[in-house]
């Protein structure tokens, strides 16, 4: 088993997973070794990759029969925006190498990684819609991206006969490993890192009516395992919690989850996105027999636990915004 991206917030869930299935699992990604003994210890095999590059897409595929490739860059909107080239190119970069090495490595399952953030945008997201237009524009970059791999995978269907791409795409996900970055934290880790750090009140974008649809991280890894198993090739396949969320509810939840909990102010002259973005799971509950477990108040109550007891070593998540792989740079000054 392969899971590239192993060291993010899914892949820890997944590998832990796959471990106590007495799996073999190989784990390729940009994380110093130390990082990586520290969350598994010796149980899998580490290869340290910059999956841009073509060479080691293939050097780590090789021998591989079932590659789950949830390498990828999660962050804001604003880095999205902000470093646009350096957020896009290597995204196409990861998934068109390493679909193409898996391919050529002869493996007999491969994980496609889609997401929301790829649908247009409309109050329900079923998985036949995808292509009634184009992502909303703060994710046009990421969901043109998760588009193409999607594409891609149908093109090794149709032309090789490649019978191994499964395709998920995941809700919002959070959990422990997640993104607490001030600067990069998407809606929960951001508002748990606030809270945490003693800002109070805590001023919140919108009314709060906004509605999410937000899937723990260790179902989301469940969900790929039921799609690798049972799910029919290349067939898109939703991973929600198939539940309405407000953020106002998400808010609240974080608060009551604090040692002391603090005001929230809401501030409804701030950006707040489509008011309603909901996963249709049905096509998940009927092919994959799959449903969310993890009810909201429980999850947020983990990822809060977790990050009180990681706080320090939290940052040392690896961005896939490093210079290694920063696929556009700006030119070199000439005379």
């Amino acid at each position: 088993m392969l899971v590239t991206g192993g060291t993010g917030t899914i892949g820890i869930a997944l590998v832990r997973k796959l471990l106590a299935r007495g799996s073999r699992v190989t784990v390729a990604a940009l994380d110093p070794p130390e990082r990586v003994r520290a969350l598994f210890g010796d149980e899998v095999e580490f290869i340290q990759a910059d999956l841009t590059d073509p060479e080691a897409c293939r050097a780590v595929a090789s021998g591989q029969e079932h590659v789950f490739n949830l390498v990828g860059i999660k962050g804001s909107v604003g880095i999205g925006v902000s470093r646009a080239a350096s957020y896009f190119v290597p995204m196409l970069l990861f998934n068109t190498h390493m679909m193409d090495a898996a391919y050529r490595a002869g493996a007999e399952r491969y994980l496609v990684v889609s997401s929301i953030c790829a649908y247009p945008p409309s109050s329900l997201h079923c998985e036949d819609n995808l292509w009634n237009g184009l992502p909303r524009q703060n994710d046009r970059y990421a969901g043109i991206a998760k588009r193409v791999a999607e594409v891609q995978a149908e093109t090794y269907l149709h032309e090789y006969d490649w019978q191994a791409p499964r395709i998920v795409r995941p809700a919002n996900v959070y959990g422990p490993h997640d993104d607490f970055d001030a600067a990069t934290a998407q809606v929960i880790p951001a508002l748990i890192r606030r809270m945490l750090d003693g800002e109070n009140p805590v001023r919140v974008w919108g009314d709060g009516g906004v509605v999410r649809d937000f899937i723990y991280v260790e179902d989301v890894a469940d969900g790929m395992l039921a799609a690798m198993e049972r799910g029919p090739v290349c067939t898109p396949i939703n991973l929600g919690s198939g539940r309405a969320c407000t953020i106002r509810e998400v808010a609240e939840t974080i608060a009551a989850a604090m040692p002391t909990p603090p005001e929230i102010c809401w501030d409804p002259a701030g950006p707040s996105g489509d008011p309603v973005r909901l996963m249709s799971t049905e096509r998940a509950q009927r092919l994959l027999d799959f449903e969310a477990q993890t009810p909201l108040v429980e999850g947020i109550a983990r990822t809060v636990a977790w990050y009180r007891a990681n706080r320090e070593t939290a940052a040392e998540r690896t961005s896939g915004l490093t210079p290694k792989t920063a696929a556009v740079r700006p030119p070199e000054a000439t005379a």
